[in-house]
């Protein structure tokens, strides 16, 4: 099968960027200029399809600043070929390469279309996709700041391994890359609370995706970038960001717990953007597909989602909206529901119900479970549920002086808590 047409690099940091079309990523060019000082640049819709072609021409000295200043990416990375050639890059071990704008690229250092001169046998792509599978799986058991600098060393192999790869086998090394990629920027974003750098990763992600031409892979990896919006509560990005994610969807054969799942990840954007009118009706939606059914399997990578935690994320949704009845039903039946496996989802889920039991006006309820929270923790650390169980302690600030709040607090602060709640 033929690799994909066109600069499958600008076209991904065009995506991630926010920019749906090439008009747009014109426009924003034009503006971000006069931004920079540079006069008289106008970048037309013309020559941004130019540099999404085939062979894209090399950008003028003032295109260049301006690409690298807005879409935070070197040129190169950014899937030009200098007229004078250039070289396979090394491998980066600091992960991070400074760019010429002062952002930060990441990981992705191979140059496009390069035929290297002793290829790779045609194993290669699934020894390496196997390594993948095996870190997808420690995910849900291993401190996610011991497995991250594995996943990021395995990312830094595949972009090495990328150029010395021919036909189905680079294609099956640069899903499995793009994989590593997406797992690295859920470890930053839903782990260790670095938006920044996963927005990053996401993006290297999606332009991985892009060279193994894998559109329900890449509609994965840019609704995970609308979290990053979403959960700040810019509204307008996270929805933009996932009418993408859809738009990749429809061109792949989408199993109904993929497409559940597009709607949950619109839900939680619109639940933090205090839409939870919308989000309920988005997660209603969601449990009318799964009901439904169709007759496409769900990829192997999609290990993130499932009946019980769509029902997680609308026990959030009814909690912020302040059904609390409803929502205790909700989260309970979740709970029930999530296998022994799911200990991070646990941690959240026990969250919520201490949420839930505090606003209700049950203090020592809501300690009993943000200390099972706080247990589950110490086996599957998950700074998201952190974030749970720190929001607890917030409302329960009324209750300090009560000995089941003087309990959680020994036990929230103590030598294996104190730091990471300090430095968050």
């Amino acid at each position: 099968m033929s690799r994909p047409a066109g600069n499958i690099r600008l076209k991904a940091a065009r995506v991630a960027a926010g920019f749906n079309s090439q008009q747009g990523l014109a426009d924003a060019l034009t503006a971000h200029a006069k931004q920079l000082g540079i006069r008289g640049l106008s970048v037309g819709v013309r020559q941004v399809r130019r540099w999404e072609s085939d062979n894209p021409p090399w950008p003028q000295p003032d295109c260049q600043r301006v690409l690298v200043h807005l879409l935070g990416q070197s040129v190169e990375a950014l899937g030009f070929t200098p007229p004078w050639g250039s070289e396979r890059s090394v491998p980066d071990q600091s992960w991070h390469t400074p760019t010429p704008g002062g952002a930060v690229t990441r990981g992705w250092l191979s140059v496009p279309g390069r035929v290297a001169t002793a290829p790779q046998p045609a194993t290669v792509g699934a020894d390496f996709e196997a390594v993948t599978r095996s870190l997808r799986r420690l995910y849900w058991s291993v401190a996610p700041g011991t497995l991250h600098p594995s996943v990021r060393a395995h990312a830094t192999l595949g972009c090495a391994l990328l150029p010395e790869m021919a036909d189905s086998a680079r294609r099956t090394l640069a899903a499995a890359l793009a994989e590593t990629y997406l797992l690295a920027g859920r470890i930053e974003f839903f782990d260790l609370r670095e938006p920044a750098s996963a927005s990053d990763t996401f993006v290297f992600a999606l332009q991985a995706a892009g060279e193994a031409d894998d559109q329900l892979l890449g509609s994965a990896i840019i609704a995970h970038m609308a979290f990053v919006p979403g959960w700040v509560g810019d509204r307008e990005a996270a929805l933009e960001r996932m009418t993408a994610a859809r738009t990749y969807a429809r061109r792949a054969p989408a199993s109904a717990e993929f497409l559940a799942w597009l709607d949950a990840v619109e839900a939680e954007c619109e639940t933090r953007c205090g839409e939870t009118r919308t989000a309920l009706r988005l997660i209603d939606n969601a449990e009318d597909i799964l009901t439904t059914g169709n007759e496409h399997a769900t990829r192997e990578w999609m290990d993130w989602f499932s009946p019980a935690r769509l029902a997680a994320f609308k026990g959030n949704t009814q909690l912020i909206a302040g059904h609390l009845p409803q929502a205790r039903d909700t989260l309970l039946a979740a709970l029930d529901a999530l296998s022994p496996a799911e200990g991070k989802q646990r941690t959240v889920v026990y969250g919520d119900l201490a949420t839930v039991e505090a606003a209700s006006g049950n203090p020592v309820q809501a300690c009993v479970y943000a200390v099972q929270a706080l247990d589950q923790l110490a086996v599957t650390w998950y700074a998201t549920g952190m974030d749970r169980v720190r929001e607890v302690r917030r409302i329960l600030a009324p209750y300090q002086h009560e000995r089941c709040v003087r309990d959680l607090d020994e036990r929230l602060y103590g030598w294996a808590t104190t730091v990471s709640v300090l430095t968050r």
